[in-house]
């Protein structure tokens, strides 16, 4: 019988059209932003498993264990009221000075957290990115969400601070829920920032305290935030009063306390708190999304 010979489907079609119709796609590409928005929240529980994770080592060879996660800022914000509140007297400038700097101290040292995990996310795991094929934000993502969590035990001990020192409990504390939110979302997109420059610049883990510490008293954590306006006036007052963590420091210090001085009108406040924290968000992730196909490598 003669031999006839069958055309495949498949015939004169070049190697990428061929791969894109079995379904293909090319090693390393970098995916879309929607596609790696869901490919990222199909890993969630990856996320919430590895932050729980870290949780558990981290504490799991102290003997105080969670209880450092509230320490921390009450040795801090003690330390600084010896120094600011009673050597410098600052306490003589603010009615409850005490519950007035451990606000302070307790929000900064939440986005201070997420700068000083995030920094280290991509390079302290990259055994993990090798071994692994997952969405790398999850590794900031997951750093972050440990410090969310650690936060909201601290909060409720800042609460009982601020009880403490004579404040009463007021409808005004309900804002501490969506103030969370906007600071969780600007912490969420400067830690992915730092994920990936720190993965491209290494030496940027060195200059963190100094650029966390100049930060710190830029946002008026230490002092009244009157304090600018004795030595600043026109845009460059303006300017410093814009500064996202003071601007969030003020916002809990209006939520908790009765009788206090803001920088800016709250409705100011709130306003520039949305912005930054959808800005830095936004950017932050749209920056690390650009680089997702060179972690790991080199």
């Amino acid at each position: 019988m003669t031999e006839t010979a069958v055309a495949s489907a498949d015939a004169g079609l070049s190697l990428k059209e061929l791969a894109r119709r079995n379904g293909l796609s090319a090693s390393g590409r970098l995916p879309s932003l929607p596609e790696y928005s869901r490919t990222l929240w199909a890993y969630r529980h990856f996320i919430r498993a590895h932050a729980s994770a870290k949780i558990t080592s981290s504490l799991g060879n102290t003997k105080l264990g969670a209880v450092w996660q509230v320490l921390t800022p009450m040795i801090n914000a003690g330390v600084y009221y010896v120094i600011f509140g009673l050597v410098l007297g600052g306490h003589r400038d603010m009615p409850n000075f005490i519950a007035y700097l451990c606000i302070g101290v307790f929000v900064f040292q939440f986005t201070q957290s997420v700068v000083q995990t995030g920094a280290n996310a991509i390079t302290g795991n990259l055994g993990l990115i090798r071994a692994l094929h997952f969405p790398r934000a999850s590794l900031p993502l997951s750093a972050a969400l440990v410090e969310i969590r650690n936060f909201i035990v601290a909060l409720f001990v800042l609460m009982g601070i601020v009880l403490i020192t004579g404040e009463p409990i007021t409808f005004q504390w309900l804002l501490l829920a969506p103030l969370l939110l906007l600071q969780s979302i600007f912490n969420l997109g400067l830690g992915l920032f730092m994920a990936r420059f720190g993965s491209k610049v290494r030496d940027v883990k060195q200059l963190i305290p100094f650029i966390m510490r100049f930060w710190l008293y830029g946002s008026a954590v230490l002092y009244p935030v009157t304090k600018f306006g004795d030595v600043l006036s026109g845009w460059q007052l303006q300017v410093v009063e814009a500064n996202p963590l003071l601007v969030f420091i003020e916002l809990a210090r209006h939520a908790l306390l009765e009788e206090v001085v803001l920088a800016n009108s709250p409705a100011v406040l709130w306003t520039e708190a949305t912005v930054w924290s959808l800005v830095v968000g936004i950017t932050g992730y749209l920056y690390f999304w650009r680089g997702e196909k060179g972690y790991g490598r080199g």
